[in-house]
């Protein structure tokens, strides 16, 4: 099957076509470490994960890159307010984040540079930008020259008039053109600054992912991805960078942008103050639950954040793992006994299979998971109907095997417990789980009734839920 994924810089649906074989060169803008990120921003962490999850999925060799925002404005401004260093900020949290993309399950990115470790790749581009002749140097300050790039404005379609009208444009007397971005800040009093061809001073914040994505991606790439808001001007001046840097028309081919999370339907912002820190939500609900809430929305469709749905996500998430509970405890069940020829083996080789299609091609149409999740969910009422008459354990690990997969491209871990519980701790709660049912099968055995009794009704007060079937104990984990 083709994949098709949205570009924003044209407005459509395109099929994807790597620039370059079987490799997907990615970027993907991170935080700026000057606060606890809220779960809008979380929102973002989880969606490109799963595109570069499913890329994967698909075959392709994916060279993943997220940055972290260490230096900038905000940086600075927080700092004073707390009266610490930019760098003691930054440390606080960066490990912030870390743990979060711990506890949302993202995978670790092939690089995650830090924009301080990098001022030199950020001077060599900006020079580039100068001796072409896009940008002029006042008192220290650089500034990109919009007038004097025709293509501004080709991936927000925000035209240089309605710039010139006053919208979103920083006022500094030193620009020749309101319109006119810093691609270096002159030093001043109490700010970190390193030398230049210009003077001391910093980096502008838009410079730096067009740096960091030309030094580890090369130019062109295949992927940049974003929050919506990050369109313009943060992705508009990345374009317009790149460009008069290099001399190329189009340095990334697809530019893909998350919807925002809202709040009663407003956008979720700091500056509103009208958000939830993804602390606050992860300290408060399983995280794979979290995760699953995330994604179950069309990326780049609104999400609208409120109890209810989380509530929802983890009774989703139950059902996804009592599948697999369930598909575990029919495997060890004929591992003891011994497979038997049933009819139900064919029907559930058949669910796995339109499980697959299904699933591959809802996330071929643009990432599409709210339509990966129903073809998900229709193969565990198959699972949960058809896994107690199947008599072969091969064509149960097939199953298990499909569902973990492909929830996993989602980001969620079906290898047993909650996401607080270590993948170590689980395996041996599972065998823990195991002992005792066996010595409670001894205990029926031997007429033991009021000890298998016990072994039971303690598990279900730990909320392991125990089923006795013709083929022997079953168990899941209620919530």
């Amino acid at each position: 099957m083709t994949l098709y994924v949205y570009n924003t810089l044209s407005r459509s649906k395109e099929e994807f076509v790597p620039l370059q074989g079987n490799t997907v060169r990615m970027y993907v803008c991170g935080p700026t470490v000057y606060d606890y990120p809220h779960i809008g921003n979380a929102r973002s962490f989880a969606v490109f994960d799963t595109i570069r999850r499913y890329l994967e999925y698909k075959g392709y060799r994916v060279t993943f890159v997220t940055n972290i925002t260490d230096i900038d404005d905000k940086m600075i401004a927080r700092a004073r307010e707390e009266g610490t260093t930019v760098r003691e900020l930054a440390a606080r949290f960066t490990e912030e984040y870390l743990r979060i993309a711990r506890e949302l399950n993202l995978k670790p990115a092939t690089v995650n540079p830090r924009a301080t470790e990098h001022i030199d790749d950020m001077i060599d581009m900006i020079q580039h930008i100068v001796d072409n002749g896009k940008a002029y140097v006042v008192d220290g300050d650089v500034y990109f020259d919009v007038a004097g790039h025709e293509q501004y404005g080709v991936l927000s379609r925000i035209s240089k008039d309605e710039l010139a009208a006053g919208a979103r444009v920083e006022v500094d007397e030193k620009k020749r053109d309101p319109r006119d971005f810093a691609l270096w800040k002159a030093e001043k009093p109490g700010e970190p600054s390193w030398e230049s061809p210009w003077g001391r001073g910093r980096p502008g914040w838009h410079i730096e992912c067009s740096a960091m994505g030309a030094r580890f991606l090369g130019l062109p790439f295949d992927i940049h991805g974003g929050g919506q808001d990050l369109i313009f001007p943060h992705h508009e001046n990345e374009i317009a960078q790149s460009s008069a840097a290099y001399n190329i028309d189009t340095p990334v081919k697809y530019w893909l942008h998350n919807g925002f999370l809202t709040i009663d339907k407003e956008k979720m912002s700091k500056s509103e103050g009208n958000f939830y820190t993804a602390r606050e939500v992860l300290d408060r609900h399983d995280h794979q639950a979290v995760r699953l809430y995330l994604v179950s929305a069309h990326y780049r469709q609104p999400l609208d954040f409120n109890e209810a749905a989380l509530e929802q996500a983890q009774h989703s998430l139950d059902r996804l793992r009592n599948a697999a509970e369930l598909l575990r405890g029919r495997i060890r069940v004929l591992e003891k006994a011994g497979d038997r020829a049933k009819g139900s083996d064919r029907e559930l080789k058949e669910s796995v299979a339109r499980l697959r299609e299904g699933f591959e091609r809802a996330m071929d149409d643009d990432f599409n998971t709210p339509s990966a999740l129903a073809e998900i969910f229709t193969f565990v009422r198959d699972v949960n109907t058809l896994a107690p008459e199947v008599g072969s354990a091969g064509t149960l690990r097939e199953a298990l095997a499909a569902l973990t997969e492909v929830v996993g491209v989602l980001g969620i871990d079906l290898s047993g417990g909650a996401q607080t519980v270590g993948a170590g701790a689980a395996a041996l709660v599972e065998g823990l789980i195991g002992l005792l049912l066996e010595i409670r099968e001894e205990a029926r055995a031997a007429k033991d009734y009021a000890t298998a009794d016990r072994i039971r009704a303690r598990l279900g007060e730990l909320g392991v839920v125990v089923a006795d079937t013709k083929d022997g104990p079953t168990w899941k984990i209620a919530r």
